[in-house]
């Protein structure tokens, strides 16, 4: 696949270009760039990203960093085993606990939720650090639900960092996963309050909070464009009546 002028492969994270110095300088440049491409596209266009990961993976199977984008971009584009099996590898290569959150949200993936659920209560859990611990209750949150447990699941969510108000990276999406347990258990009043909450934390719109709050609000957003496409049509209707009215006029 092409790779734009623009990308060097010295865009990547330096601990990544440490990894690829085991390879000949050349092919380290070609996974570089094939990486950079991968974490350019994998928000947009997950798919190219996705091409891009089995490149590098081609090029360098045996670089942690590489079976890692391969992971993440096979889970983005909903590969939940070909993810999984990629994180497993990383994860044997460099023997941190980091991914267990992913690996088990994978599992939900394939349908096994129990799966996760045993992996929640893994020792791996208590290694990660706080985000890492805060997205496997995300994770252990979401099984519960894909088991029918709503209860459960809005049990799991409360904990020190949802109670807190300093806004954390994570903040935004733990809150909004609150509010929608909330609301799928039929507590729209509470679910409001923290769609609110989940608001005022989501700087960057990872969430759609805002949206959310507006509908329970009964916010209807009209499309401009097609107001503006509405009014164009009723003013040539009107045209047209006037245009027939006229040609009557003249007949008589």
């Amino acid at each position: 696949m092409p790779i734009p002028e623009d990308v060097t492969g010295d865009e990547i994270d330096k601990d990544v270009r440490q990894e690829l110095q085991s390879l000949p300088k050349t092919l380290a440049e070609d996974v570089a760039k094939n990486l950079v491409m991968v974490a350019r596209l994998i928000d947009e266009e997950p798919e190219r990203a996705y091409a891009y990961s089995r490149i590098a993976l081609r090029l360098a199977s045996r670089v942690a960093a590489v079976r890692e984008a391969a992971g993440f971009a096979a889970y983005a584009t909903q590969k939940y085993s070909e993810a999984l099996a990629e994180f497993r590898a990383a994860r044997r290569m460099t023997g941190t606990v980091e991914l267990w959150p992913l690996m088990a949200d994978c599992e939900r993936g394939l349908g096994r939720p129990e799966k996760a659920l045993d992996m929640a209560g893994a020792p791996e859990v208590q290694k990660l650090d706080k985000a890492g611990q805060v997205e496997m209750r995300l994770v252990t949150a979401g099984a519960r639900r894909d088991m029918g447990q709503l209860d459960a699941a809005i049990v799991t969510l409360q904990s020190n960092e949802l109670a807190s108000n300093s806004v954390q990276p994570w903040t935004a999406r733990l809150r909004y996963a609150y509010a929608d347990a909330l609301l799928a258990a039929g507590r729209e009043g509470e679910a409001r309050e923290w769609f609110a909450k989940a608001v005022e934390a989501d700087r960057d719109g990872s969430t759609d909070a805002s949206d959310r709050l507006a509908e329970l609000d009964g916010v209807e957003f009209m499309d401009a464009l097609g107001e503006d496409e509405d009014q164009d049509d009723a003013d040539s209707a009107d045209r047209d009546d006037q245009g027939a009215q006229d040609d009557g006029d003249h007949k008589d």
